[in-house]
């Protein structure tokens, strides 16, 4: 078994789409900036996996300077990074999310979030946890400034 850290920050920008582990939040009037549609849950996730397979990191993947990535749909990016994961003999385990930020309130969306990234992660719903906490006014998260996600993976080999 190997076990892999993931962390992702975005700054705030009003009037950006915000969109955390899939799920859209319209009525949130700030959104991750990035230069895919900036959702830190799945980049964080990805980072995790990436980590614990010792395959580098999201960057190196899906760079920031590819405009193929621009815009990119990051469930997909995860998507992608589970195959290549699979690829070198790892399967998905489970994985704990963590997100830090004032806004938006994920407690009614962390069930859906759990469900599309279960359903990427080729995981059963109850191997996702998706938890959130906030700033408390401190640093940029507690400003309302910023998004940050911590992640961690476990990954067991792939029996044949």
């Amino acid at each position: 078994m190997r076990i892999g850290f993931g962390l992702d920050r975005h700054p705030l920008v009003p009037g950006t789409p915000c969109v955390l582990g899939g799920v859209p939040f319209p009525e949130c009037p700030v959104g991750p900036r990035g230069h895919s549609d900036g959702d830190a849950v799945c980049h964080a996730l990805a980072d995790a996996l990436l980590g614990a397979a010792a395959l580098g990191d999201i960057g190196q993947h899906f760079p920031d300077t590819d405009p193929q990535y621009a815009g990119a749909d990051s469930l997909q990016l995860l998507a992608r990074t589970v195959a290549v994961v699979h690829e070198a003999g790892w399967r998905v385990a489970n994985v704990d999310v963590t997100v830090m930020a004032e806004r938006p309130r994920l407690a009614e969306a962390s069930p859906g979030m759990r469900e599309k990234l279960a359903g990427v992660l080729g995981l059963q719903i109850d191997a996702v946890s998706v938890k959130a906490t906030r700033g408390e006014g401190l640093g940029p998260e507690g400003r309302g400034e910023a998004i940050t996600v911590h992640a961690v993976a476990l990954l067991q080999p792939v029996t044949p």
